[in-house]
């Protein structure tokens, strides 16, 4: 639901005040090829290597692969659901994609707390994703935290 605004208490919200360095999140998704389809109607990235079986196959891949952005999305949803939750705001991300990730692979979005300046609500966090033991994806975010002062 869209247009359905949440409480920024939430459940799964972690506000600024309660964040310690460390703290960990994640979410695990089987990319399928219905969500790389979708991906590429919402993005309007309808480049073949994640469309089309036939030219992918003739690609250093040697098959469909994943939009780069669709992995990086479940960093989003980590940030923006679990840590720190409701309310947050991106600030910056660094990204890099390190492996492919095909249709039917399982990947895991985690998220850590590595620096909090509390007097700015700036929190660092690494991310990366990683399909069985291999990062496909790894990098850095800064978020603006939700704040029991100011929500």
């Amino acid at each position: 639901m869209l247009d359905t605004v949440r409480d920024a208490a939430t459940p799964g919200t972690i506000w600024l005040e309660d964040l310690t360095l460390g703290l960990t999140r994640s979410v695990a998704k089987v990319v399928h090829s219905a969500d790389i389809e979708a991906f590429a109607t919402l993005s309007t990235d309808r480049n073949p290597v994640h469309l089309c079986e036939r030219y992918a196959a003739q690609t250093p891949f040697g098959g469909r692969i994943a939009h780069g952005m669709l992995t990086a999305a479940l960093i989003s949803a980590v940030i923006g659901e679990q840590l720190p939750g409701h309310g947050t705001v991106y600030v910056s991300q660094s990204l890099r994609f390190r492996a492919p990730v095909r249709p039917g692979d399982r990947v895991v979005a985690e998220v850590t707390v590595v620096a909090i300046d509390r007097a700015r609500r700036r929190v660092t966090l690494d991310c990366a994703c990683r399909v069985g033991d291999r990062v496909v994806l790894d990098g850095q975010a800064q978020v603006l935290a939700p704040s029991r002062a100011i929500d």
